[in-house]
């Protein structure tokens, strides 16, 4: 496999890591070191009697290794392959059967197949296997490029043109990166090989072989290629591309189908296996590849196979392949499954054995003239199947075959597998084009096989949101240093303890690695998603407010942490040490307090900094800018007045709005009026304020023509308190409608606007949030005047990353004077045709403010959902000129923030605004070691001024634990957390990277994340098996909706504003609204109770039952899909109306019909959008009808319209990746 080329993928994050990919091209040198080295083991290390070592050790040793370490309580194994059944029947070698089990199990016990052996054949040593983890990151070698780097052999032609875009090359520098699984080939692999060796000895085939092989060439070429666009399945052949790893493994695998597979798992994982067998495995391959399950494929060729091995070629088998010097290549992969699962398989893993149909037959031809490959066709799609799921159903996919590197034809060998010499697969075609085909056997097999995955036997969202919700009944307890939260779709009780609440802070992981090199090596990104205003259920209490008066807040004299429960108070109580810095500070007198017999001051539990996690301090003058106390914030609201605003019915009713709106300003206490001044704007080419004092009979207009150099033309009466002014406000926004109803003036500026509502803040001397309705392109002469640049043409090319950057440098700078001023800017847009939102955005974004779009605005069709955002936009609490500070214990520190602010150097996040919406994802890096003991603390304060003009310092604590094991960070991460932070960063990289390179930089960081726990986690297992983290079982599923998103893969209707939105908003959102927005809620309402909902279905079409009514909610989008043959009862009761015929497809509401089905339905939508910061319109679907397809575009299971690939096909993908890397 190519794993160079593999690698390049990756490349934004960082290479492969090389414990993982490389591997394949080591082969290349003949031993590979490495745990996969074993498949180039076999050639060059294994001897010629030996199996290879790559995968044959998988492959004997499967079995046993499995065994040894079955379970793991973490894993799942997703059995992509065949079904591991019968491992039993394995004849083959003694060593076969127990592959299979092994691989079948090969993860702990999630295994399905046999119990896995006894021994789980060493996995490497972890930090063995990972070397990738740093090659990786050095290799980190160009991603995309390497993976086609080498010069493609031919054997990595022949994989090419098999679709797999294979393409031998030198080992890309992460190649050598792999090396590091110098071991001689074996090492990782070894619990492998030695497995597997037994199998096969007879393997040998050449170690260089391997190498030779071209890896496939970039795996992940192809991957990204699938993944970017439509997926090519087929042609991709399998992703064929697969990475030659993967492939190989998936190959082998799926080549014979199980039966076929019959020869030892091993061998078959191998490239296709030895020629030797062409045997009759590959037929009964292909009638088991069916099975998959049960049939184990091993074992029906059973030991023959790997017997035959031994006579054939070698078997190809991973290792093997080396026998087949040329193919090494690509059966690197397999080994990866070899060594991948080492050690923990426990972590609990969730296994899949990818077995993956039975590669298809055609496949075979894909491959190349050796013995079909069968894997290389596996498209895509495939790879879903051969994701892991049980072997047997291949139906749904039934992509194209499977992927080569799906093991589908064998699962049972999957895994471990290796071990097991397949024969030559028939169905494959010798492991790789050019590699020879060890069995050419008949690709045929594959036919048979060619399942597609079921899609209910890969890891479903639903089920894990479901599983979540019947384990938390128990409110939550912050107390226990990282213990991991419920999922954010677990409605729960928090109490805390001494730990943040999750609703504030949410992690990555809650295990930290304790050196970088092992955080390099699992390339889990190590970020916490910090919410610090958010709002809390009813049933929980808000932070309490601690005064240490005029004094202050105590802090530590060094690093100046705030008081904490991480503080240790020694010399009785006189002094206390920072547990952050270690620094030894003098307790005021004031606060001093005598010690009980544990080391805890007696006043502890009285005192919230003692005892919680999330507590407020008042801060003192010290605290203020300029020393002094600040006034209370103002709101102004600045009125777009050009033709398209009053003409759409937008000024009349943003004016009749305000009337009511102003009694609903935010303050503290509900029982008080609001202490915030209003002002009023209106504008078009030119700028008109309003004079509002009170002592006015009639509100006065001042018109700023010179827009060039804005200035307020009055102080006293713009600001004004609304009691005071309400009759004087009342009139003026009754005239605003009038005033302007003939206006004929089209064009707008836009950066005065929010230079006049700065310079009104200035004057004042206060904080505030500018309010700004605006139309249209500001093309008017002025500051900050735009053209539009939207150029089509652009889209997919290295050019389109400056769509995303701002037009003008203008912004950015009054961005900054707006920051300086605590000037927050939320922007309402109501555009009918290009405006820029890249540009216009800077402001909005870098202030802390938000961002509002209603493209086509009507009046009548959309005032619903603007009013209800205005409104909820202006009452929300709201921090003013706030500075955001986190705090880490030696070890780690914060190197990178993601959201809407602004930095002026590398440690203060500067947020002129912070409403209780707004997140902030912040990224770790190690500086030093951790210890296990002592975990890793973080502190955010935040310093910000509340609506009522008190400055306020919030401290949110939260501290995690450290380990020195991957199993250990592998059994305590969040997937939510994780994918939140991937879209940001991706998002965020579209400014600076083509979005192809992006979408390869997430795909490869993925495969690293899952590679480096299959190599250092999982027990060992046969390659054609996923093996996944039973906390990650979703990442794959969750990655490909970011992958597929608007942003990074947007379909031909799908705009540079509304990508350019989109981008914006999902950089501050949260854990909770990633989730729904990524992977939206679908829930049958055909049956409703009051009380509970009904359990949602996954985002897929064929979930959808023509006689049923769904509703699906993304966070931002409502729609109600409605079956063409739903019963009459059901549309009476939601429609009323009989016919199905007769449902006006515009409703943006349903009526309101006197039966408790509709009061129930109607009930559930309300609830759904009062969980989101934004109103959702809702959308009523007609089966067949136009308006289906946008509802099509969130069913994120399936293929997307634009391009991007089903759930199923993408596990298959993904799937090929890591078992690229592996090899």
């Amino acid at each position: 496999m190519n794993v160079n080329q593999h690698t390049p993928m990756a490349s934004p994050y960082g290479q492969p890591q090389p414990g993982y990919g490389q591997p394949s091209y080591a082969p290349q040198d003949g031993g590979y070191p490495g745990p996969y080295s074993p498949y180039n083991g076999p050639a060059s290390a294994h001897q010629p009697g030996v199996p290879p070592q790559g995968y044959s050790p998988f492959t004997s040793f499967p079995s046993k290794a499995v065994a040894a370490n079955p379970v793991s309580d973490l894993s799942s194994p997703l059995d992509l392959g065949p079904t591991r059944l019968p491992p039993t029947s394995a004849p083959p070698p003694a060593s076969a059967p127990q592959p299979y089990n092994q691989y079948t199990h090969s993860q702990g016990d999630m295994q399905n197949g046999p119990p896995p052996m006894t021994q789980a054949p060493p996995r490497p040593a972890a930090a063995q296997p990972y070397t990738q983890g740093h090659v990786n990151m050095s290799g980190s070698l160009p991603s995309y490029p390497q993976h086609y780097g080498p010069p493609p052999s031919m054997q990595q032609v022949t994989n090419q043109m098999t679709g797999m875009q294979i393409t031998p090359g030198p080992p890309t520098s992460a190649g050598p990166g792999y090396v590091p699984p110098h071991s001689s080939q074996p090492p990782l692999s070894t619990a492998y090989s030695a497995a597997a060796q037994p199998s096969y000895t007879q393997a040998p085939p050449p170690a260089s072989s391997a190498p030779t092989q071209p890896p496939p060439a970039s795996g992940p070429a192809a991957s990204q290629q699938y993944y970017g666009g439509p997926p090519p399945s087929s042609q991709q052949p399998f992703n064929s591309s697969l990475p030659p790893t993967s492939q190989q493994q998936f190959t082998s695998s799926v080549p014979p189908p199980p039966s076929q597979q019959s020869f030892p798992p091993s061998s078959f994982s191998g490239p296709a296996p030895p020629p030797t067998r062409p045997q009759g495995p590959p037929m009964s391959q292909s009638q088991p590849q069916m099975p998959f399950p049960s049939q184990p494929p091993f074992s029906a060729p059973p030991p023959v196979s790997q017997p035959g091995f031994a006579g054939g070629p070698p078997p190809p088998v991973q290792g093997s392949f080396p026998p087949q010097p040329t193919q090494p290549s690509s059966q690197p992969g397999s080994f990866p499954p070899p060594g991948p699962p080492p050690t923990s398989a426990t972590s609990g893993q969730y296994t899949t054995s990818m077995a993956q149909q039975p590669p298809p037959p055609t496949q075979p031809s894909p491959y190349h003239s050796g013995p079909p490959p069968p894997r290389v066709q596996m498209p895509p799609t495939s790879m879903g199947q051969s994701n892991h799921m049980p072997p047997g159903p291949p139906g749904p996919l039934q992509q194209p075959p499977a992927q080569p590197g799906m093991q589908t034809g064998f699962p049972p060998q999957q895994n471990g597998a290796f071990g097991q010499v397949r024969g030559p697969q028939p169905g494959y075609a010798g492991p790789y084009p050019g590699q020879p085909n060890y069995g050419a056997q008949a690709p045929a097999p594959a036919p048979s096989a060619q399942k597609r995955l079921d899609p209910d036997a890969i890891p479903s969202p639903i089920q894990v949101i479901e599983d979540d919700k019947a384990k938390s009944t128990e409110p939550f307890t912050t107390g226990v240093r990282g213990q991991a939260p419920p999922l954010v779709t677990t409605n729960f009780q928090v109490k805390d303890q001494g730990n943040a609440s999750p609703r504030f802070i949410r992690c990555t992981a809650y295990n930290m690695p304790c050196t970088s090199d092992m955080a390099k090596q699992s390339q889990v990104p190590l970020a916490a998603v910090i919410k610090p205003l958010a709002t809390l259920p009813p049933d929980e209490t808000p932070p309490y407010m601690v005064d240490h008066g005029e004094a202050g807040p105590i802090r530590c004299n060094r690093c100046k942490a705030y008081m904490c429960p991480y503080m240790q108070f020694i010399e009785g109580g006189r002094r206390f040490q920072c547990g952050f810095c270690s620094c030894v500070t003098e307790v005021p007198p004031q606060y001093f307090q005598h010690l009980d017999h544990t080391g805890k001051r007696v006043d502890c539990y009285d005192r919230p900094e003692l005892s919680l996690g999330t507590y407020e301090f008042l801060a003192t003058v010290d605290y203020c800018k300029n020393n002094k106390l600040p006034q209370p914030p103002a709101f102004i609201f600045l009125i777009d007045v050009s033709y398209n605003a009053v003409k759409s019915g937008l000024v009349s009713l943003i004016c009749n709005e305000l009337k009511t709106l102003l009694d609903l300003l935010p303050r503290e206490n509900p029982e008080m009026d609001s202490v915030v001044r209003v002002g009023f704007v209106t504008y078009n080419k030119v700028l008109h304020f309003y004079n509002v004092k009170p002592t006015l009979a009639q509100p006065q207009m001042l018109v700023v023509s010179d827009v060039s150099d804005m200035f307020v033309p009055l102080l006293d009466g713009f600001l004004v308190n609304v009691n005071e002014s309400r009759q004087v406000i009342e009139s003026l926004l009754d005239q605003i409608p009038e005033m302007f109803a003939d206006t004929r003036e089209t064009e707008t500026v836009f950066g005065p606007v929010i230079q006049a509502g700065l310079e009104a803040l200035k004057a004042a001397d206060c904080a505030g949030k500018l309010f700004v309705f605006h139309t249209s392109l500001p093309i008017a002469e002025a500051p900050g005047k735009l053209k539009n640049r939207e150029d089509k043409k652009l889209i997919g090319t290295d050019k389109e990353k400056t769509l995303f950057q701002p037009q003008v440098g203008f912004y950015k700078d009054l961005a900054k004077d707006c920051v300086a001023q605590g000037c927050c800017v939320d922007l309402f847009l109501f555009p009918n045709q290009y405006v820029d939102l890249a540009t216009l955005g800077v402001v909005p974004v870098s202030t802390g403010g938000s961002i509002y779009k209603y493209t086509y605005f009507q009046a009548q069709a959309d005032q619903e959902r603007f009013l209800n955002d205005l409104r909820r936009d202006v009452q929300k609490q709201v921090g003013f000129d706030a500075v955001m500070r986190v705090r880490t214990s030696t070890g780690i520190r914060a190197t990178d923030f993601f959201g809407s602010f602004y930095m002026n150097n590398t440690t203060d996040v500067e947020l002129a605004g912070l409403d209780c919406d707004k997140a902030i994802t912040v990224e770790f890096k190690h500086d030093d070691k951790l210890s296990e003991e002592t975990g890793a603390l973080m502190q955010c304060a935040v310093l910000y001024t509340s609506c009522s003009g008190r400055r306020r310092l919030r401290i949110h604590n939260m501290a995690v634990n450290c380990c020195s094991q991957l199993a250990d960070l592998y059994r305590n991460c969040e997937t939510d957390t994780i994918i939140n932070y991937f879209a940001k960063y991706a998002f965020r990289g579209v400014a600076n990277n083509p979005t192809k390179a992006v979408r390869d930089t997430l795909v490869n960081q993925c495969a690293q994340i899952l590679a480096c726990y299959r190599k250092n986690c999982a027990s060992p297992s046969s390659a054609g098996q996923l093996i996944l983290p039973e906390c990650m079982k979703l990442l794959p599923v969750y990655l490909n909706c970011v992958l597929k998103s608007d942003v990074l893969m947007p379909g031909a209707d799908v705009s540079l504003d509304d990508r350019a939105y989109l981008k914006q908003l999902i950089s501050c959102m949260d854990v909770t609204e990633t989730h729904v927005f990524f992977y939206p809620r679908l829930l049958p309402v055909m049956k409703l109770e009051s009380g509970s909902l009904p359990v949602a279905v996954r985002d897929s079409e064929e979930r959808l039952s023509k006689g049923g009514v769904y509703l699906l909610e993304t966070g931002l989008h409502l729609f109600l899909w409605v079956g063409a043959s739903v019963q009459q009862e059901l549309l009476l009761n939601i429609f009323g109306t009989p016919s199905f015929s007769q449902i006006d497809p515009n409703l943006t509401s349903l009526p309101v019909l006197d039966n408790p089905f509709s009061q129930r339905l109607r009930e559930i939508i309300d609830s759904f959008r009062a969980q989101r910061s934004r109103y959702m319109k809702l959308m009523v679907v007609k089966q067949e009808d136009r308006s289906e397809l946008i509802f099509k575009h969130f069913l994120v299971e399936d293929k997307s319209a634009s391009g991007g690939a089903s759930y199923v096909d993408f596990l298959c993908h993904m799937h090929k990746e890591i078992r690229q890397l592996l090899s």
